[in-house]
């Protein structure tokens, strides 16, 4: 044995390297135990292994005696479906293959005793006869419902989702074996369950879990700290990676886990991304916790500004949320730079968040839980849950700007083991857990059934009173489900089906989240659009009512008009019939030619009246989703307001400018002030309507996530452009040299103002109004100067656009250039190329724009490119080309 004393170096003084590199070889032991554990990838409804694209093999469940299909059951109590066909951007293995059932089918896995991943995959598509749609089951894995009534198509489509793969963490114990049953629903007639695939993977201990106790979590909300037992099922929610793209479940740390980007879910009020290729240190957590992508990317922002993320969550639920941090800039070092405000809905603020305090310098990778209990809020199933970092008055003279590298959110089941929530648009209750239905004892049965008789016979003591109320009110229930005011008629279903040709496909003018709108014939001769609600619609019953209120005591030249409704099973709204369709369908993938700079001011002044007088009334009217594709255009280009299912009505009391109420809208065009605070008024209109104005400018959607970061959000790239100097390239390339620039600069002024992140320093619609008007004024005027300025000579027109500026751009043949113009220079080039001859030359300093249209010139194209340059000169094939070309100093645009 070696004595202590005689390696007193080994015993006492191992530097602090050594000390690193010993806690890093125990944590890639511990990362290989894991990743080399018995981990299954079961590719359900074929015999035969396949390895996926990202290398990994999957093994089939046909094969004879297959060692994960429950004794008790044969492969013949299920269906097979094979060689489905897929579009190219889905992986075939292992959503190639399903099985389906019919009845109750049991999956046994014998795996060892470990906290496990398990993953659903799902491909909602029409399986041999059994339709998508009747897809309808729930899935129990031991004690836990994770899966109740569930719809994949459903669920898959309110999401955008072609394919579905739904996560779960599951603590087995010795001799456990882990069985997952699938049970076909009730309803609907011919309900069936399926799966694609099931994934189970071994994760480190501890990972989610509070094992023993030894290890909380900081209760956001609760008293006492927290702790995730292990007889506890988790369902994974959302795993963003923010401020970088999407992590593939192969690049993942070991357990397969993908990464979303965050864009779809950030609602802050400004941000920062931040990229390092910083070396990531793992000194106060396991590598395996997060991979270190996402540690090198974050969000941040100035203190003036926050950061915040929206999710959608079932109520009645605790949520574990798992905040990733690590400090990444280098001029960042010392205690209390990141001290910032972490707040939660539902949950408590923790103001001395502290990123360097946590990880103690640069560079090192923490984490931070947060508990959040969401109260249950009845019927309506769902409620948005938010998390925002810093924007506190009481840091502000603090250096805390916020940042945030990943986010994890986790559903908790309930007491009753349910982990499921109902289906996307479902008002109806999840199926609960076999155990919820049973009676605790005899006794509690035989006390409720006493009490049920004692309440039957008091209802037939008062039964004469109940009867005649409930005669009286069955006599005008159906009348009374909508009580619109108004010119408001109300159609029958029969007479809907005779307007749409029995909702021909045909006749289909719209489609969307709600449904699909037709354009019908009503009374013989009366075009209108007949907007059939699906019963699956985000647009419920409340909405309905809503608009149909709203509608029927609403009458403006601005404001689309409500014909009339039905409620007979279906919802139908039928307004006026617009021909143009959507504002959006002229601004961008449209087919017909651009709209002229002319019709788009028109336009939006239009928008503008109807907003105004919205506005204007008494209560105020909100409208809460103003956006191109709720702009509709008559046959004369009048724009009308439509889809009034958000609206609701303002402050009643003159001290109050808002009324608080929960987020509804749509991303882009949301109002910060009303996503951080909650507080609705007429001003939310106006930032969404500046949206709007700078849409119509650049002819691009408010949100595209196609573009770089930087460019993704409209609203954020014009105000960016704008303080460069930059916003002519920004502009539609179809306007270009069609807007007078003091046009011009009315305009972005006034549709920068709308977008100010303090409601109160916005302008009113109605001074809105008034300087978009005067917008159209100064246009008119310019387009009428230059009319008075057009001289013909020998079939040649010179336009002439007076301006300080001297620059132009001049075509020549077959190129063009830029120059700084001379008298001499223009009336030499001019002469050469057309043979004119003028007695007097006009006065040419100060050009702003030359617009030539000579009959040889017919080969130019727009934007001075050419078009055909064989065609160049004056021998070329006759034509005319006007061609005004605006240009700054610097080709720049300064408000």
């Amino acid at each position: 044995m070696i004595s202590p004393s005689k390696h007193p170096v080994l015993h006492f003084h191992i530097s602090t390297p050594l000390l690193f590199i010993i806690f890093f070889f125990f944590s890639f032991l511990n990362y290989l135990k894991f990743t080399n554990a018995n981990n299954i990838f079961l590719n359900c409804g074929t015999s035969t292994n396949s390895i996926r694209l990202d290398g990994h093999e999957w093994t089939g469940d046909s094969g004879t005696g297959s060692k994960f299909i429950a004794s008790e059951q044969s492969n013949d109590t299920s269906i097979v479906s094979k060689s489905i066909k897929l579009e190219s951007s889905i992986d075939p293995v292992p959503f190639r293959t399903a099985r389906i059932f019919q009845s109750p089918f049991t999956y046994s896995f014998r795996v060892r005793p470990r906290q496990k991943f398990l993953r659903l995959y799902f491909n909602p598509r029409t399986y041999q006869e059994f339709p998508r749609s009747t897809a309808f089951f729930s899935v129990t894995a031991g004690p836990f419902t994770l899966l109740s009534n569930f719809s994949p198509s459903l669920t898959a489509d309110s999401l955008g989702l072609q394919t579905l793969v739904k996560e779960f963490c599951l603590n087995i114990e010795e001799n456990q074996v882990l069985n997952i049953t699938f049970s076909p629903s009730s309803t609907p007639l011919g309900a069936y369950a399926f799966i694609n695939a099931i994934e189970i993977v071994s994760m480190p201990t501890n990972l989610y879990y509070g094992g023993s106790g030894a290890r909380r979590i900081h209760g956001s909300g609760l008293r006492n700290r927290f702790a995730v037992e292990n007889n506890t099922a988790l369902e994974m929610i959302l795993r963003l990676n923010i401020g970088g793209g999407s992590i593939l479940p192969a690049n993942d740390s070991g357990l397969y886990r993908g990464w979303l980007e965050d864009s779809d879910y950030f609602r802050g009020s400004g941000d920062r991304l931040v990229n390092a290729t910083v070396r990531i240190k793992y000194l106060k957590t396991a590598p395996y916790v997060a991979p270190a992508n996402v540690y090198q990317t974050a969000r941040s922002t100035n203190k003036q500004k926050s950061l915040s993320w929206n999710m959608t969550v079932d109520s009645g639920f605790t949520y574990l949320l798992r905040l990733h941090l690590c400090e990444l800039q280098p001029e960042v070092t010392k205690h209390g730079s990141r001290k910032v405000l972490i707040s939660i809905r539902y949950g408590k603020t923790e103001a001395e968040a502290d990123v360097i305090t946590w990880g103690a310098g640069r560079g090192i990778a923490v984490y931070r839980d947060y508990i959040v209990k969401v109260p249950n809020v009845g019927n309506s199933g769902n409620v948005d849950l938010v998390i925002s970092l810093g924007n506190n008055t009481k840091l502000r003279n603090l250096n805390s700007d916020p940042i945030l590298n990943g986010l994890e959110v986790f559903k908790l089941n309930d007491s009753e083991g349910n982990l499921a929530g109902p289906n996307p648009g479902s008002r109806t209750a999840s199926i609960p857990s076999p155990l919820a239905n049973k009676p605790k004892d005899r006794k509690s049965a035989f006390v409720i059934g006493w009490a049920t008789l004692a309440a039957f016979s008091l209802i037939l003591l008062s039964g004469l009173t109940i009867f005649c109320l409930l005669r009286k009110g069955k006599s005008n229930a159906k009348d009374k489900s909508v009580s619109p005011r108004g010119p408001c008629r109300r159609f029958t279903l029969d007479e809907l089906r005779a307007a749409t040709n029995n909702f021909d496909r045909e006749l289909v003018i719209g489609n969307g989240g709600f449904g699909r709108v037709f354009k019908g014939c009503i009374d013989g001769e009366t075009p209108v659009a007949i907007k059939a609600l699906k019963p699956t619609s985000t647009q419920g019953s409340n909405e309905f009512e809503a608009e149909i209120q709203m509608l029927s005591d609403l009458r403006h030249p601005y404001l689309v008009s409500l014909i009339g409704y039905c409620d007979e099973g279906i919802k139908i709204i039928v307004y006026d019939y617009m021909p143009r369709g959507t504002l959006r369908d002229h601004l961008y993938s449209t087919q017909g030619p651009p709209l002229s700079w002319k019709q788009r001011l028109e336009i939006c002044i239009g928008v503008a009246r109807g907003l105004a007088y919205l506005h204007a009334k008494n209560p105020k009217i909100i409208h809460r989703d103003i956006k191109p594709s709720n702009i509709l255009l008559d046959k004369n280009w009048v724009a009308k307001v439509s889809d009034f299912g958000l609206s609701r009505l303002g402050p009643t009391s003159l001290s109050r400018s808002h009324v608080t109420t929960g987020v509804k809208g749509t991303f882009g065009y949301l109002d910060p002030d009303y996503f951080q605070t909650n507080h609705l008024s007429v001003k939310s209109d106006v930032y969404s309507f500046g949206v709007v104005l700078f849409e119509v400018l650049c002819a691009r959607p408010a949100v595209d996530l196609r573009q770089d970061d930087e460019q993704q959000s409209l609203a954020e790239w014009v105000r960016q452009c704008i303080k460069a100097g930059k916003l002519n390239r920004i502009i539609d390339h179809n306007l270009k040299g069609e807007i007078a620039p003091e046009c011009l600069k009315m305009y972005a002024s006034i549709a920068l103002k709308c977008l100010n992140d303090d409601r109160h320093k916005r302008p009113t619609m109605a001074a809105v109004l008034k300087r978009l008007k005067h917008a159209l004024e100064l246009q008119e005027s310019t387009d009428a100067a230059s009319d008075e300025e057009i001289m013909s000579s020998n079939g040649m027109e010179i336009v002439l656009r007076p301006n300080n500026n001297s620059k132009v751009v001049i075509h020549s043949c077959p190129t063009f250039w830029n120059k700084t113009i001379s008298h001499k220079e223009l009336f030499r080039f001019v002469s050469d190329r057309t043979g004119m001859k003028w007695a007097r030359p006009p006065a040419l300093c100060g050009l702003k724009a030359l617009c030539c249209a000579v009959p040889a010139y017919g080969a130019l194209s727009f934007g001075g490119r050419m078009s055909n340059s064989s065609d160049c000169g004056l021998d070329g094939t006759p034509g005319r080309v006007m061609d005004p070309i605006l240009l700054d100093d610097d080709d720049t645009f300064k408000l």
